[in-house]
């Protein structure tokens, strides 16, 4: 009798580690996502060549990701002295009596306030930087692309969406002694990029004088080991669209030179 030879089993794995990447894929969601959508995921594995990692952010990199006027909406005009922007309001030390209970929080509330100052909010950049800057009336938008190590990005992301709590509301001195009130609650931003948070601050005491109330939209967003960060307000308010018009069309265009292309001048010609 003829014996049928047993029919080979590795013809499975390719199709079982497909189904495996599908199901895992699925499952990521939230604001901190650990990896691409179905969708990506899809695209990923039919292609070896997309699998490789972005080249590190050149400083022409940076600048090409940078969003333009094209990418605002409103009367925006891009300004050329963005990188001296200061704005006293935020100057101030933080008043430790507020924290009865959680003195370690004054010391996050201070260097909020210090970083929003030099425009650090996420700390150094480990390479390759871009800043722009624009303004409409008293308003104005402060936007930068940067290379961060990813594990700082991590935890500076992680202690930004501490602050709501940590810094609701607190008491800053200037040093003449006028005293701020300083309010942190969570801004919403479109879900675009692997991680993101969003801060609504408000700065309440006086400038040359008089009352005065600075109010910014804050926002960080982790593209890869990229991040972008802007703040858009000023004492008239926030103009919120111009906020999230700048975070959709900007994350867009990093991952433009990420996928080694040159971001189109109009927005609407980013896929």
């Amino acid at each position: 009798m003829t014996h049928r030879p047993p029919r080979p089993f590795r013809v499975l794995a390719p199709a079982l580690a497909a189904g495996v990447l599908l199901t895992t894929a699925a499952c990521s969601d939230g604001d901190d996502d650990s990896g691409p959508d179905r969708a990506d995921t899809m695209r990923i594995s039919s292609s070896p060549l997309a699998q490789a990692s972005p080249a590190a952010l050149t400083p022409a990199g940076a600048r090409a990701a940078l969003v333009t006027e094209a990418d605002l909406e409103g009367d925006w005009d891009r300004v050329k002295n963005a990188a001296t922007w200061r704005d006293s309001l935020l100057v101030g030390k933080v008043d430790v009596a507020d924290f009865l209970t959680a003195k370690a929080d004054a010391a996050d509330c201070q260097k909020l306030l210090d970083r929003l100052y030099g425009d650090e909010l996420l700390g150094k950049p480990s390479g390759a930087s871009a800043l722009t800057g624009f303004q409409e009336g008293a308003s104005r938008l402060l936007y930068q692309v940067a290379a961060y190590d990813r594990a700082g990005l991590d935890a500076s992301l992680a202690w930004l969406r501490g602050l709501p709590v940590k810094c609701d509301q607190f008491t800053a001195t200037d040093s003449s002694g006028g005293r701020r009130t300083v309010q942190v609650t969570e801004r919403s931003l479109p879900k675009v990029g692997d991680a993101r948070q969003g801060l609504r601050v408000t700065v309440q005491g006086t400038s040359g004088g008089t009352p005065a109330a600075l109010t910014l939209d804050v926002a960080a967003l982790r593209v890869g080991t990229d991040a972008i960060t802007l703040t858009n307000g000023g004492l008239d308010g926030v103009d919120g669209d111009s906020t999230e018009q700048a975070v959709e069309l900007g994350t867009a265009r990093l991952k433009e030179v990420h996928a080694g292309r040159t971001p189109a001048a109009d927005p609407g010609e980013i896929d």
